[in-house]
């Protein structure tokens, strides 16, 4: 399973929305069998804030392809996993525990031209989980920016 910690306002979710990667993955990896869950943790009222209606939207505008969307506008999932910033990643194997937390990449810029060429650290952790094999890369600092709990 996938964590991707979202605010659609953020410069580093866009580079990755912009540039067609994140939805690239999204695709990728949901036809594997891979349960891909985007959340928002910005509560009422901070910036990132979502309905359902208005991520929906959001989601056909962009042909994002996250098994669902997950709405965490209280920040109880996102403190449950220390998510800090948009885009975190966090990679959970089947038997519940995390095997990669951090960036989804080593290009830590809003530039969409980053993408490529950019070293991603979450397929990595899926192809290593997936072939049976420990992931050499657990965690990286996550980039991007804050996670807008509340007060």
């Amino acid at each position: 399973m996938v964590l991707e910690w979202h605010n659609q306002g953020c410069p580093f979710t866009k580079k990755h929305y912009v540039s067609g990667n994140m939805q690239a993955l999204q695709k990728e990896w949901t036809a594997k069998g891979v349960v891909w869950f985007t959340v928002i943790s910005s509560a009422p009222g901070k910036q990132g804030y979502m309905t359902a209606s208005a991520e929906n939207a959001y989601l056909a505008q962009v042909h994002a392809a996250p098994s669902a969307v997950l709405l965490d506008p209280e920040g109880k999932l996102g403190r449950l996993y220390s998510a800090k910033t948009t885009p975190q990643m966090i990679v959970i194997d089947p038997a519940g525990k995390v095997i990669y937390d951090g960036a989804i990449d080593d290009r830590p810029t809003p530039d969409p031209e980053d993408v490529r060429g950019a070293h991603n650290y979450v397929s990595d952790a899926l192809m290593e989980a997936m072939a049976g094999k420990p992931v050499a890369t657990p965690f990286t600092q996550p980039y991007g920016c804050s996670v807008k709990y509340p007060d």
